[in-house]
């Protein structure tokens, strides 16, 4: 399932796409992916009303599960880069618990400061040497897609920018009841675990996404390209 480099898995949000709204180099990024899956309600409603009816969500933590089931009964590898080093403990605990067939080959979580060249090359060279399937970014958007983005020619592995499924998988953040998430308000349960760090994203970049779509919608505006 190699390709001759680098596959790029992004996993899109309302955060996401404005992000890319506001910053062509980033968009760019994300439009170069081999794979963007809608993860959140209002992406898909919107997909729907431009008369792609198959949308389905696949929520980043789903995913992420799915896929270390898959890799545990196919004897393929999988590595992590991102999250803190008591996040990966933790999804090492449960993998171990629940998938023990898994192999994980590679797991780093780094500083939160840009690296330097010298450290950058020693990440591209232990996770080549890893030579994982699969390898998980939880960077945080926009930082995960900026990464794969720039790393994609010097590795081989299929990356996939999940964020925060690694604290979802490790148990350190509650997973939204399904039903509030069909509703389309994950956001608004996500704010309330953590208003001090998302109060931005979800207070001022979700109705600017309401109005930009609903422009696009009646025929006043279109999605970059």
């Amino acid at each position: 399932m190699r390709t001759a480099g680098g596959g790029c898995v992004c996993v899109s949000n309302v955060h996401m796409v404005m992000e890319a709204h506001d910053h062509p180099d980033y968009q760019a990024k994300v439009n170069n992916a081999d794979l963007v899956i809608p993860d959140g309600m209002p992406l898909v409603w919107i997909q729907k009303l431009k008369g792609r009816k198959d949308a389905v969500r696949v929520r980043g933590n789903d995913l992420t599960k799915a896929l270390l089931y898959y890799a545990a009964t196919k004897g393929l590898t999988v590595g992590f880069y991102g999250g803190t080093p008591s996040v990966i403990d933790l999804i090492r605990e449960r993998a171990s618990r629940e998938l023990p067939d898994l192999k994980i080959v590679y797991a780093y979580s780094p500083p939160f400061r840009p690296l330097t060249v010298e450290e950058d090359t020693d990440v591209v060279d232990s996770i080549k040497a890893a030579n994982p399937d699969f390898l998980f970014v939880g960077l945080g958007c926009p930082k995960q897609e900026n990464w794969m983005a720039d790393h994609r020619d010097r590795l081989s592995c299929v990356m996939l920018g999940v964020g925060a499924a690694f604290d979802f998988y490790a148990g350190n953040v509650r997973e939204c009841p399904a039903w509030l998430g069909r509703l389309g308000l994950e956001w608004l349960f996500r704010l309330t675990q953590e208003p001090k760090r998302l109060w931005r994203r979800y207070l001022i970049l979700n109705p600017r996404f309401v109005m930009l779509a609903t422009a696009q919608l009646l025929g006043f505006g279109r999605s970059r390209r």
